[in-house]
């Protein structure tokens, strides 16, 4: 008897979410995971070794459960309450309790097309029903179809990833006065672009907003991510989330971090206009079509000597980037981002390192 013969069905069918190379030699310009470019505030390392300490004895000890301190913390940073909180082992663990409340068979979640490749990955580890709805190449938001969706729940990315286009909130306004379910506007760019959807939560409790800490706090490898929403919502979370979901140091580094918003405020400064002039070297002086970009990435359709775009155009830049030991990402499986390569926003020598390597392509004879 196969072990995997006792699974549930629904469960050999799936497929697990594929993350962006990680890369343990050194030598790499990694423009591939939408990682900070900057290492997080010295707040954070200092905050850690106080914690642990000479001895780590705190280790012995669970965390708070609730990690109190830094819902209040995010709360008040929001100019919201602490019930209006929940916080996750990343945003990641926050969209799996999503999931995990309102979709079921009989109850589908809805997700744009192309958005974060995760959604799918979770709804189908509950067996959920999907109702997808489909960008074009303006990606302009499709309104009236998401307002119209028969979804329990509908998962919209602002600024979408991978194009980096944001969407006003004049424009979710007009989601969630016709959208029947719970809209979770995925935020883990919202630090980089012109708005956020945070204000339309007092008007709108079928609203939900997740942050991440790992995008513009430099965190990703301390997995911290939190939902603001009504406490209604709140309560479902917290009754199916793990227990003891955030880990000490997690805590202490996020709430750290959260309190020296004057260092990231350079950062993301730093980013965006690291980012505003990457955009225009590709799409002015390049001449490829390129998404104005909100998040900390850009989306850019590469192009040959010959003037050629298309998917076959992308994966040779791609490739060739690679074999330099530049990595960025190609999404080869859907029709409108297969011509395009998404790039994160690196530091500016790293950026010059992938426009020379750009180069080197453009000038490279075939399968080189």
């Amino acid at each position: 008897m196969k072990i995997s013969s006792l699974a549930l069905p629904h469960i050999a069918k799936l497929h697990a979410y594929t993350p962006g190379l990680q890369p343990t030699e050194p030598g790499w310009v990694k423009l591939n995971t939408n990682e900070c470019p900057y290492p997080p505030s010295p707040r954070v390392a200092e905050a850690l070794r106080r914690e642990i300490g000479e001895d780590g004895a705190s280790l012995r000890l669970y965390p708070n459960p609730k990690s109190s301190a830094l819902r209040a913390a995010v709360a008040a940073l929001h100019g919201l309450r602490a019930e209006n909180v929940c916080i996750g082992n990343g945003s990641d663990d926050l969209l799996n309790l999503l999931v995990r409340c309102f979709c079921a068979p009989e109850a589908a979640a809805g997700f744009t097309l192309p958005s974060y490749s995760l959604y799918p990955v979770l709804v189908g580890i509950e067996n959920g029903g999907t109702s997808v709805i489909e960008f074009d190449r303006t990606m302009r938001l499709p309104v009236d179809r998401i307002a119209a969706s028969a979804a329990r729940v509908f998962f919209l990315t602002s600024p979408n990833a991978p194009t980096g286009v944001g969407f006003a909130n004049a424009e979710i306004e007009r989601v969630l006065a016709g959208f029947r379910g719970l809209l979770v506007v995925d935020e883990a760019y919202a630090p980089f672009a012109r708005e956020n959807a945070v204000s339309l939560l007092a008007r709108h409790p079928n609203l939900v907003v997740v942050r991440t800490l790992s995008k513009a706090y430099a965190l990703a490898g301390i997995r911290v991510g939190y939902t603001l929403a009504h406490p209604e919502v709140t309560g479902l979370l917290d009754g199916v989330r793990d227990s003891y979901n955030v880990n000490r140091l997690s805590q202490v580094a996020a709430l750290a971090a959260l309190g020296d918003q004057g260092y990231y405020a350079t950062v993301i400064a730093k980013v965006q206009a690291t980012r505003d002039a990457a955009v225009r070297g590709l799409g002015e002086k390049r001449g490829w079509f390129t998404y104005p970009s909100q998040a900390n990435f850009i989306f850019t359709e590469p192009k040959n000597l010959r003037g050629e775009t298309g998917p076959a155009v992308s994966k040779s830049a791609y490739d060739f980037l690679c074999s330099r030991k530049v990595l960025v990402r190609h999404f080869p499986s859907h029709a409108l981002t297969a011509p395009f390569l998404r790039i994160s926003v690196g530091t500016d020598q790293e950026m010059l390192v992938l426009n020379e390597t750009l180069d080197a392509w453009l000038k490279a004879p075939p399968n080189a």
